[in-house]
């Protein structure tokens, strides 16, 4: 079987090509991103393995179809960027990975808030240019703080119990509650309390039709003046203009985000010799409270090991049975 791989990164290669010995298959990559214009380099591929800003729309299913692809696999979770109506109708099976390392994702979220708070990035480099200087690197303790959990899923989930550790107040926004986080002591409540309680809000829902801009100049307006937020999730979750504007009034006091609506026309590139056009990734990157990180959350050993076991896993379990390995896993 031969699969193509889009937005292939060297690391992807190198994962892949490791744990494809146990399967055999012949693996073609692509360094550019899946969309109307570069469907044509699929041609004969039984499987294309897509990343999150590929773009999987109903032409490029079509194409896809017609060129002899059955199978679209997900090396990620989320799934926003294809039609799953369209691959339905077209009869390509889905699959995504559903559960890779939650703690890598944890983690780097909790990462991002010791960064903004303790300024660690700043001191760096500070200290690197021999200024040891204590001036404008006050912070303040997690220990005792309301941190608001929006989505409790895996990731989500992982978050909360890491927040135990700091002896925080947890509270959560999920439509349903999670049994084990409320025996731990997690608050369910509404969005609107949560938003109005907590001193550090962290996004780990999905993108959809329900949550995209669920973070807007309406819902900031019910947020504790100088809030820290924190977004690891999809960047479509968050209005960025909206967002902006309540930095620089000061309702956001601290901003960290690892994802961004526009930016698959930014992340996984060097764009360091470029002139970047997006003014408003300019803006965002010129605010001395904001931590911005291109999508890496995800990027450790453990959580790219489990993404290419399961991808090439589901590939091979979907040939062989019409189901993914990961029932879970299999959305068309």
């Amino acid at each position: 079987m031969k699969i193509t791989f889009f937005s292939t990164q060297p690391y992807d290669k190198t994962f892949f090509d490791e744990h494809n010995h146990a399967y055999g298959y012949t693996l073609e990559y692509q360094d550019t991103q899946l969309n109307r214009q570069t469907v044509s380099l699929a041609e004969g591929s039984e499987a294309v393995c897509v990343f999150v800003n590929d773009k999987v729309d109903e032409p490029v299913i079509a194409a896809l179809a017609a060129g002899g692809t059955k199978i679209i696999a997900l090396r990620c979770a989320g799934f926003n960027n294809v039609d799953l109506e369209a691959a339905k109708k077209h009869g390509l099976r889905v699959c995504r990975v559903p559960a890779y390392s939650p703690e890598a994702v944890a983690e780097h979220a909790l990462a991002m808030i010791l960064t903004l708070n303790r300024k660690t990035h700043k001191a760096y480099n500070r200290v690197r240019e021999q200024n040891f200087s204590l001036n404008g690197l006050l912070g303040f303790d997690i220990h005792g703080k309301t941190v608001g959990v929006v989505g409790t899923g895996n990731i989500g989930k992982a978050f909360a119990r890491l927040l135990h550790g700091f002896n925080c107040k947890v509270i959560a926004y999920d439509i349903v509650a999670d049994e084990s986080l409320v025996r731990s002591g997690v608050q369910y409540a509404p969005l609107e309390t949560l938003l109005a309680q907590s001193d550090i809000i962290s996004l780990h829902c999905p993108l959809n039709d329900q949550t995209r801009h669920l973070i807007n100049k309406k819902t900031l307006e019910g947020v504790k003046k100088g809030v820290m937020l924190i977004n690891t999730s999809r960047g479509g979750l968050v209005c960025t203009q909206d967002v902006i504007d309540a930095l620089k009034s000061g309702t956001i006091g601290y901003l960290g985000i690892d994802v961004y609506e526009q930016e698959e026309k930014l992340f996984f590139r060097d764009l360091s010799a470029n002139i970047i056009q997006d003014d408003m990734i300019q803006r965002l990157m010129s605010f001395p409270n904001v931590l911005v990180t291109a999508h890496q959350a995800f990027f450790t050993h453990e959580a790219l090991v489990q993404i290419a076991e399961t991808t090439l896993g589901n590939i091979k379990s979907i040939t062989e049975t019409g189901e993914a390995v990961n029932k879970a896993a299999s959305l068309v």
